[in-house]
């Protein structure tokens, strides 16, 4: 199989699968091992492929962004509120991501791992939905400092890769009562500092392994990653708003299963 063409299948399983509460590095992990590709080659081509889809975010909501802007020079308590929920959510994961970032790479490397937690996840969140009541609302700006701390403490179990990030934020978020709208957005606009900051962390670490070559492929993924994160996220909110994250759970238990199959046969 051509560099493109394995550029191409990355892009999209990263544009389909990094706002789902499925797993992205998961599901990344997996497709590499599964198909064949040479994992450790194309490690940091799927760490700097995200920012593709984080891009798809603020095409998105670029309206909201510029609202926020707008009111930070005129110091709208909204505004305000909204940016300082984001920035305290992001500080723990910032905090553990640099002290272990090293063990955390290492967990990358286990498929076996990302298979189980994709089935223990499904289950989660199958728990979650039918247990949490909502009665907090009001948007990002509402959320407290304390429970947006809280969701920052609980993304960081989304280091343990197939966990998935905006899962375990929005799961935590519904947890403390917050409806799912917010709880998706929040995860939504958290994955900016979040991911922007893994990934120049992991670019610059690995610097060395990237050559013109690479950029390339890198760019392909890139643009990929960006034009179907952009249908993804729209057809996301459309059906969580519907049918709530069921759907998403049944889906992780059968492709966890399925993953763990796969791999005992491989």
């Amino acid at each position: 199989m051509s560099d493109w063409l394995v550029a191409i299948i990355l892009g999209v399983v990263e544009g389909v699968t990094e706002f789902l509460p499925v797993s992205s590095t998961g599901h990344l992990v997996l497709a590499t091992e599964l198909l064949g590709f040479d994992a450790a080659r194309w490690s940091v081509f799927n760490i700097a492929i995200q920012p593709g889809a984080i891009l798809a975010i603020v095409v998105l909501y670029w309206r909201t962004f510029l609202a926020v802007l707008q009111g930070l020079f005129r110091r709208e308590p909204n505004s305000v509120a909204f940016v300082r929920n984001l920035l305290i959510a992001f500080l723990p994961a910032a905090v553990l991501g640099f002290a272990f970032n090293d063990r955390i790479e290492a967990l990358l490397e286990n498929a076996t791992v990302i298979a189980w937690a994709l089935i223990v996840g499904g289950v989660a969140i199958l728990i979650v939905e039918r247990l949490a009541k909502t009665y907090k609302t009001g948007g990002i700006a509402g959320v407290s400092w304390f429970d947006s701390l809280r969701i920052g403490l609980v993304q960081c179990i989304a280091m343990i890769p197939g966990v998935s990030r905006s899962g375990a934020t929005i799961m935590g978020a519904m947890t403390l009562g917050i409806e799912r709208r917010t709880a998706a957005e929040f995860s939504f606009f958290l994955a900016l500092p979040t991911l922007t900051g893994a990934t120049v962390l992991q670019m610059v670490k690995h610097r060395d392994a990237i050559t013109s070559g690479s950029l390339q492929l890198i760019g392909v993924g890139f643009v990929v990653s960006f034009l179907v994160a952009l249908v993804v996220v729209k057809g996301f909110m459309a059906l969580v708003t519907r049918h709530g994250f069921a759907p998403f759970a049944w889906y992780r238990i059968v492709a966890g299963g399925v993953a763990l199959i796969a791999l005992n046969v491989h």
